[in-house]
């Protein structure tokens, strides 16, 4: 038995490991998804004023802070049972949008786009974003400029880039002024500009560059959708209930609210990894796995709820099916959200309401447990605090998107290694594929690993064949 490490997976947010076994034919025998790092958020937040967990949950990750900050605060707005000002509500709706633009634009331009701008199989030491700008110039600008523009917005409502203090449980911490507005609008038609150029190159890709194998084998096998839709089966980011649909399109539950959510998801704990599986509780584990995120996304609803998206989600699944079940079209999902994501962004703007002043409602605790929950760039987001009657948070349990995905990342890496990776005469550009196919679920590792409970550990002896010869685990 030999085994293939990829260690690290590069072009992710966080760290994980690849292991694949191959048998003495050299053919794929096993694969093992390892993310190998663990940020226990939920065990050290025990004791803090629920007030505070925004500002402390938003500390996971650097990339996803403006997710972690709604779906606490929307669970701190529930402690303090109170409805938040409408201007607030739509100033949370407007960053949220912004957020999406500017980690989709990463994810895609950055991460993402070496592989299908130079190649899967390219020159490893330039398939990256400096190879990106050497080759295709205008491109990597304007993934620069989108994502800057979705950053600006965020540095505009709240000051600050990265971690802003803005968004409070009851609603905002400062109302928008009107030149922030202005200069929002005046920056929009370059944004739609360069989110439609690049749906155009994509598209073109797909049609004439040799992608079919990757489409065929990039987690293709068919699993279920979840994401939030409202009551018209619209897309929904920051609001609205969490539909499952099945396999084959069937819509199997919906309209589930925040609070009732742990009815419907459970979570087993795998022995290679500090990453939990969340599973579909009526189906059972590992048969009720599910997929989250921008293809989820578009699977769940009915369509988009904007012109432009609602054109480009027709054509979407016209091209691959409803559901659309191939890992590679995250990346053609996201640019659709990236287009729905400014045509909320100008919704928002266009009412005059959002200039309200008032911004903040302000309570005390009237609930002793709360949920709150969004859609993140790469998927569902929950937050779940219980306090005491002081406000002390006595247990969380944070559910991010990476975690609902990991049954299907450990599925779609075990294809892709099936069908690409051949030990006999192994290449570069085959273990890329494998790490491909992570990439294309964005997954961030920072945010979804957390310890909860025992944390599991496993001592192997191998001896100098790579035969296992010995192993103690702890449960």
């Amino acid at each position: 038995m030999k085994r293939i490490t990829i260690d690290p997976v590069t072009r992710i947010e966080g760290h994980a490991k690849i292991v694949i076994q191959l048998d003495d034919n050299g053919r794929v025998a096993g694969t093992e998804f390892h993310v190998t790092q663990v940020r226990g958020f939920e065990k050290f937040t025990e004791g803090r004023p629920f007030y505070e967990m925004p500002g402390i949950t938003s500390r996971i990750c650097g990339i996803c802070p403006i997710s972690h900050l709604l779906a606490s605060s929307k669970a701190c707005d529930s402690i303090m049972a109170v409805r938040i000002p409408p201007a607030a509500y739509k100033l949370r709706t407007l960053a949220h949008c912004a957020q999406i633009v500017q980690s989709h634009a990463l994810s895609f331009f950055y991460l993402s786009s070496p592989d299908l701008l130079l190649g899967m199989d390219s020159d490893m030491p330039s398939r990256n974003v400096l190879g990106v700008i050497a080759a295709h110039p205008e491109m990597a600008r304007d993934g620069i400029e989108l994502r800057k523009f979705g950053l600006q917005i965020i540095e505009g409502l709240a000051q600050e880039r990265v971690h802003p203090s803005w968004i409070v449980p009851g609603g905002v911490a400062a109302p928008m002024s009107g030149s922030v507005r202005e200069r929002i609008l005046s920056d929009l038609p370059s944004a739609h500009a360069i989110a439609s150029r690049t749906l155009r190159f994509f598209k073109n890709a797909l049609d004439n560059y040799s992608y079919k194998e990757e489409i065929e084998s990039f987690g293709s096998a068919p699993t279920m959708y979840a994401g939030l839709v409202d009551g018209k089966g619209n897309l929904q980011f920051y609001d609205g209930g969490l539909r499952f649909r099945s396999p084959s399109g069937e819509i199997i539950e919906d309209g589930i609210a925040a609070e009732d959510y742990a009815g419907w998801m459970g979570e087993a704990s795998l022995r290679d990894s500090y990453l939990k599986a969340p599973y579909f509780k009526p189906r059972g584990f590992p048969e009720g796995a599910y997929r989250v995120g921008p293809l989820a996304r578009m699977n769940a609803a009915d369509q988009c709820g904007t012109p432009l998206a609602d054109a480009e989600f027709t054509e979407f699944h016209q091209r691959f099916g409803a559901p659309a079940h191939s890992a590679f079209l995250y990346h053609y999902a996201r640019l659709i959200e990236i287009v729905h994501a400014l045509e909320k962004i100008e919704l928002l703007l266009a009412d005059p309401q959002i200039l309200e002043k008032h911004v903040r409602a302000t309570a005390g605790v009237n609930s002793l447990e709360a949920v709150g929950i969004i859609e993140a760039p790469r998927g569902t987001l929950i937050h779940h605090y219980k306090v005491n009657e002081e406000g002390g948070i006595t247990w969380a349990n944070l559910i991010v998107a990476t975690g609902h995905n990991n049954l299907a990342i450990g599925r779609s890496i075990q294809q892709v290694s099936e069908r690409f990776i051949d030990g006999r005469k192994l290449q570069e550009g085959m273990l890329n594929r494998v790490s491909a196919v992570v990439r294309a679920y964005d997954p961030c590792l920072s945010c979804s690993t957390h310890a909860l409970g025992e944390v599991a550990l496993r001592i192997q002896l191998v001896d100098a064949d790579g035969d296992l010869c010995d192993e103690v685990a702890s449960s």
